[in-house]
């Protein structure tokens, strides 16, 4: 049954991302006063990249060839083993926090060197950022999710949902610092504003993206949605994992699912309507703000050694 869970979730998150970046894009544009472009648009764009040649540059190796498969199956992998709408992991191996860190750092790697390795000045530039935000970003992520599963005692994103699920924390207090941390770190991963810094499109033109066409743009298009739902998941299902599916039955599994469903939404408008409230940080300031994570995190070890 959890096999089956797996490959399902996986498959309806691959089949969904599209839909929900359109929503993304429908309410932006609601916000902005615009009529803006219909939810199904990026099915539509990514039907026709699809359809259409990829270009490569002459210097380009196999690194940009095959970073957008590598993109896309690190992604699946990942739905595989994230809780959703159960609050258990449904392929255990692949619920634990350091694997998720690692496998998530993969491809980024390959994203931004991707971008070096096409030769175009606007896609090096975006893909020494894109490493550059990863090398900031990451450490305050796992220093967050460590000092949780020094609280916890476990390293399995499925296990920590149960415990603080079940309001068995030995300290709450840090559990929370922790959360509030590693909640920001998630924004700054997602690359939304003010921390698009290698995508920006005023500036680089879609930074890494820039020298990509045809059906590797759709697939790294796909990917890139797929990672945002999957960060969001990761928190939710450590952090605020209340009304998932204790057990693997389909009713308690489709109450699971409608909770997923409204916590989503319920993030994801969040994140929209700051990501409108914002202005993109000037890049040279950005490791001032990740640096502030990382003294939120350090604060939640310092509570888990008190004890409170």
């Amino acid at each position: 049954m959890s096999i089956v869970v797996a490959i399902l979730q996986a498959l309806l998150l691959m089949l969904l991302a599209p839909l929900t970046s359109g929503i993304g894009r429908w309410l932006r544009a609601k916000i902005h006063t615009r009529k803006g472009p219909s939810i199904f648009q990026d099915y539509y764009d990514i039907i026709k990249l699809f359809k259409r040649d990829d270009v490569r540059t002459e210097s380009s190796t196999f690194v940009s060839r095959y970073m957008p498969v590598l993109y896309v199956g690190v992604c699946f992998v990942l739905a595989m083993g994230m809780p959703m709408a159960t609050r258990a992991c449904p392929i255990p191996v692949l619920g634990d926090i350091i694997l998720i860190i690692y496998l998530l750092a993969l491809p980024r790697f390959f994203f931004g060197l991707a971008g070096v390795d096409r030769s175009g000045n606007y896609a090096s530039i975006g893909g020494i950022r894109e490493l550059i935000v990863g090398i900031l970003v990451e450490p305050s992520m796992m220093l967050a999710l460590f000092a949780t599963a020094m609280i916890l005692g476990t390293t399995n994103v499925g296990t920590m949902g149960e415990m603080i699920g079940s309001l068995q924390v030995a300290s709450p207090v840090g559990v929370t610092v922790a959360g509030v941390a590693f909640a920001v770190a998630c924004y700054i991963e997602l690359g939304k504003l003010p921390y698009d810094v290698a995508e920006a499109e005023q500036e680089l033109q879609e930074g890494p993206l820039s020298e990509y066409s045809g059906p590797s743009l759709g697939m790294i298009k796909v990917a890139m949605t797929m990672k945002q739902i999957l960060v969001v998941s990761w928190f939710l299902a450590i952090f605020l994992p209340f009304g998932s599916a204790v057990e693997m039955t389909v009713p308690a599994m489709a109450l699971g699912l409608v909770v997923y469903l409204v916590k989503m939404a319920v993030v994801f408008l969040v994140i929209l309507v700051v990501e409108n409230l914002v202005a993109r940080v000037r890049f040279k300031f950005m490791g001032k703000q990740t640096w502030a994570v990382v003294g939120i995190a350090v604060l939640a070890f310092v509570f888990c050694a008190l004890g409170i």
